[in-house]
């Protein structure tokens, strides 16, 4: 179909981001995606920083975002992009401090929890002062 998206993409806005991602943007390469919180646990040895090994649960995200100061911003389960009838959207999955999409705040307790996703919309996982900033953006 003519106008439609041939792909959706993360771009980094803040070097957490980047991080994050480990790029200045990555291509979203399957929907529903998942983004929270990393909750595993690491520690320094000899070798460098080792995390704790999980086998019985499968991941709860594509995307794994860290903290490890107060406060904290990212939910371990915090949001996800989906699509639904060519339309993407962006889901709150219940996360405490809720997700920013153009300055709407979803989820926090509210009764607004997704919203429909545009080219360019910024999305910021958190509340205004998290670190996570990423603009959504869409190729035709």
């Amino acid at each position: 179909m003519a106008g439609s998206p041939t792909g959706a993409y993360l771009v980094a806005l803040t070097p957490e981001s980047a991080e994050a991602i480990q790029a200045r943007e990555i291509n979203i390469p399957y929907l529903p995606f998942r983004i929270g919180r990393e909750s595993r646990k690491f520690a320094w040895t000899g070798v460098g920083l080792v995390g704790e090994r999980r086998i019985v649960a499968p991941p709860n995200n594509d995307l794994y975002l860290f903290e490890d100061s107060e406060p904290m911003n990212v939910s371990r389960e915090h949001l996800l992009v989906g699509s639904e009838d060519g339309v993407f959207y962006i889901l709150d999955r219940e996360s405490t401090c809720g997700t920013i999409v153009e300055g709407v705040v979803l989820g926090k307790g509210g009764a607004i929890r997704q919203t429909p996703l545009k080219d360019h919309d910024v999305i910021i996982v958190g509340t205004s002062l998290s670190r996570y900033i990423f603009k959504f953006r869409l190729d035709f």
